[in-house]
């Protein structure tokens, strides 16, 4: 069933062609990377782990393909490489070094996870080429994501690139990776759960209607792919086929709808934000986005479990309307919860989806309309916050605060932020419409036994 959805999933992506996932794959990629390249001669680019991973195997399925290879880039291992523009200055500079010296224009391949994918995806954009990952960590799910974010001067910026044009994916090697990596491709997977819920409200109040084909591109697998916690953190390599598929049909299922909305909902605004602060970054290896999406995510299933408690059909559109606040007041709100440049940010991002007292009462009537339908469709999707911890707990990734550095007071000031961060539509502004915000973040914190 999973094979056919991801051969579907790779048929209509935009921009990725070719996704090998399974055991052995690295070994047997050779005849996929010179179909790939139209038999060009290869770069490989890894760092010392990555290149003791799967370096080796890669090459050798190259060679056995009759494929030239250019001399290997491989960074050091210490210290962390990170996704920043000078280092996709150097592979940049590594390719045309390995264009003159094979000759021809060489196919760029990636052997690594998220920094290595992002640095060569953003080096070949610039040369104007396409190039191939092979994956060695179930860490994200950016891997046939088009963007790259890159550090510059502190600022981490999401560069307009284009995806892979192959994909491969050795479930013995992944496997193999470090526990934390896998935990924090759980975390980012699990945010499918109240991302998928965020965009079943957005299409209830008529602002960004479903795809049925890209939501059963990305969500079919989930539920599968999270089951098994504690044969991930194990190692053991049958159970990462659904997670990395699962990681893999994220970032097809964007090419396809061309936006990040299947993927991603508020529990990644908490991340973002958090980064934004520096959150981890001084640790070794810094603290990955899936740690922090985890956390976010168990938040964002919290105050889903607070808000579904609540009578939507019975809601007063009335005193809702009377209660809400003009926009004088709310970017007022926003500029007493940011500062700088974030401000202006958060201001231009919360006025897009700002509504008057006419287009509230139109939103909201909408809501109550839809609702049977909806709450069936959210119940559907979540998952109680409490079970959730536990699994996120048993994958070895985070499950409180406490586990990325952050106290629960912490925790609960990012709410705000979350809402006002980002103009796409979500559960935040719904109980923010509703007039039900506040106490729904209060009902989320006040039995602290989830945060404990």
């Amino acid at each position: 069933m999973m094979d056919d959805i991801l051969a579907t999933a790779v048929r209509d992506a935009d921009q990725t062609e070719a996704v090998a996932v399974a055991r052995g794959a690295a070994d047997d990629c050779g005849p996929l990377l010179r179909q790939t390249g139209d038999g060009a001669p290869l770069l490989v680019v890894a760092d010392e782990n990555t290149w003791a991973a799967a370096g080796p195997q890669t090459s050798r399925a190259a060679s056995s393909a009759g494929l030239q290879l250019a001399e290997s880039m491989v960074f050091p291992a210490s210290p962390t490489l990170y996704a920043s523009l000078d280092n996709a200055a150097a592979i940049r500079d590594a390719i045309t070094a390995a264009d003159a010296a094979m000759g021809r224009e060489v196919l760029p391949v990636a052997v690594g996870a998220g920094t290595l994918n992002d640095l060569v995806k953003m080096a070949a954009h610039e040369l104007g080429r396409r190039y191939v990952v092979v994956g060695t960590a179930a860490s994200m799910d950016g891997y046939t994501g088009a963007g790259a974010p890159i550090s510059n001067d502190g600022v981490k910026i999401t560069m307009n690139c284009t995806a892979p044009k192959a994909v491969v994916f050795d479930l013995d090697v992944t496997a193999q990776a470090p526990a934390w990596m896998v935990a924090s491709g759980y975390g980012d997977l699990a945010a499918k759960i109240p991302g998928g819920a965020d965009w079943i409200l957005a299409d209830a109040v008529g602002i960004e209607p479903i795809d049925e084909h890209v939501w059963k591109l990305v969500q079919s697998g989930v539920r599968e792919a999270l089951a098994h916690p504690r044969e991930l953190a194990a190692g053991q390599p049958e159970a990462f086929s659904g997670l990395v598929d699962g990681l893999v049909l994220s970032g097809l299922a964007m090419q396809v709808y061309g936006g990040t909305r299947p993927a991603s909902g508020a529990e990644h605004y908490f991340s973002h934000i958090w980064e934004l602060d520096h959150l981890g970054a001084d640790q070794d290896p810094p603290l990955s986005h899936g740690a922090k999406v985890a956390v976010g995510t168990l938040a964002m299933l919290a105050f889903y479990e607070r808000f579904m408690a609540r009578d939507v059909a019975a809601l007063d559109v009335d005193a809702a309307v009377a209660a809400w606040r003009p926009w004088e007041e709310v970017e007022a709100d926003i500029r007493r919860t940011f500062t700088g440049a974030l401000a202006e940010h958060a201001v231009k991002e919360t006025r897009a989806k700002y509504v008057d007292g006419d287009g509230l009462r139109q939103r909201l009537e909408l809501l109550k309309q839809s609702w049977p339908a909806t709450q069936a469709r959210l119940e559907e999707q979540l998952v109680p916050a409490a079970d959730f911890q536990q699994q996120l707990s048993l994958a070895g990734a985070p499950s409180r605060p406490q586990d990325i550095g952050l106290d629960v007071a912490g925790l609960k000031a990012t709410f705000p932020k979350a809402m006002y961060y980002r103009s796409r539509y979500t559960v935040l502004d719904v109980a923010r419409e509703a007039g039900w915000y506040d106490q729904l973040v209060d009902e989320v914190f006040a039995n602290d036994s989830l945060w404990s």
